[in-house]
């Protein structure tokens, strides 16, 4: 197939810059991938859709603040790093903007007087060693939360909660896991409160989730690898649904790709590993039984994925419904439930 069967046109205006001025009130597409049957309705009406017996499986990975600025000791100039994954206790793989300037011996200075330098470089992506720990606690009081490049403005304090799941536990992500910035803790009591069961996997959200795919040929793509962990009660959890018939509800893209990626002879691999699985159209899924999810870029491997669970056709018609009737599209924007 090719990149460009998946690409649609977008009014910016549509492009969410900001949540909901409350969470968990959003607007919700429900898509039935039998009859091809839409609603348009809300997040809040969750509980009502859905039927006892199901089973939601989250994601709790929880966003690291890895978006970095400092001052180029060579030039004098501001720079931005986004840092990826820690290497050693001094050492980070990161990103960095207009990397080609971001050459080995380059020295920065950043808050608290700490110093780094680029040690190493592998395409894309550099190796920047400070010359002291940089730890979560230090990047809580001076790491930016790393907002995607469609939202056009800075970071704010605000967004320290609402680009962060109220479940978020394992800090770990580059990005927000951002179906489930739809849940409340209310919302979460209603759909236990109707007998609708929950799960919680990790995978850290790395760029390979949301880097659009550049290959002509959607088949020559390749994904980075991510990291994710499943613990005995998850396990146990998805197990018993399957082998009841229940429905499996990933909520999110990335919850997707864990639980196909760790599905094997009928068992849910326990513990830690890394997927850099690339689901898309002809792929026969193993687990989902359902996809909670929001409206993703044109030719992403997302728009990918939710083609591959509910067809391309009927996935480009419904973003075409939704781009008609107003919805807001990417990390704030509304949701997309297919059952």
């Amino acid at each position: 197939m090719k990149t460009s069967d998946f690409t649609f046109d977008l009014p910016e205006r549509l492009i969410a810059q900001c949540p909901s001025a409350e969470r968990g009130t959003s607007r919700l597409m429900t898509l039935n991938r039998t009859s091809h049957a839409r609603r348009l309705l809300h997040v809040a009406d969750l509980p009502d859709i859905l039927d006892a017996g199901a089973l939601l499986v989250f994601n709790n990975s929880r966003v690291r603040p890895a978006r970095l600025s400092g001052t180029s000791l060579n030039t004098g100039a501001n720079v931005e790093f986004l840092l990826l994954k820690r290497l050693d206790e001094r050492t980070w793989r990161v990103m960095a903007l207009r990397a080609k300037r971001r050459r080995i011996g380059s020295r920065y200075l950043f808050a608290e007087g700490a110093h780094a330098e680029i040690t190493g470089t592998e395409g894309e992506y550099r190796d920047l060693c400070f010359d002291t720990p940089i730890d979560d606690t230090w990047l809580d009081r001076y790491g930016h939360i790393p907002l995607p490049p469609y939202i056009k403005r800075p970071d704010t304090p605000e967004d320290r909660e609402r680009y962060q799941t109220v479940y978020a536990k394992r800090v770990g992500s580059t990005a927000a896991p951002t179906a489930g910035l739809h849940f409340t803790e209310t919302l979460l009591s209603r759909l236990n409160d109707k007998g609708i069961e929950t799960a919680f996997v990790t995978l850290h959200v790395g760029l390979g989730t949301f880097l659009p795919v550049r290959e002509k040929n959607i088949e020559d793509h390749i994904m980075h690898e991510e990291f994710f962990s499943i613990d005995e009660e998850t396990a146990l959890s998805v197990e018993r649904a399957k082998a009841e018939g229940r429905r499996i509800i990933a909520v999110g893209t990335t919850s997707a790709r864990t639980l196909e990626s760790a599905w094997k002879d009928g068992r849910l691999a326990r513990g830690d590993g890394s997927t850099s699985i690339f689901i898309y159209p002809g792929y026969e899924f193993k687990v989902l039984g359902g996809l909670f999810t929001n409206f993703h870029t044109p030719e992403s491997s997302l728009l990918m994925l939710v083609s591959a669970f509910a067809g391309r056709d009927f996935i480009m018609e419904s973003y075409r419904e939704a781009i008609q009737h107003e919805f807001r599209f990417f990390s704030y924007g509304d949701a997309m439930l297919i059952l």
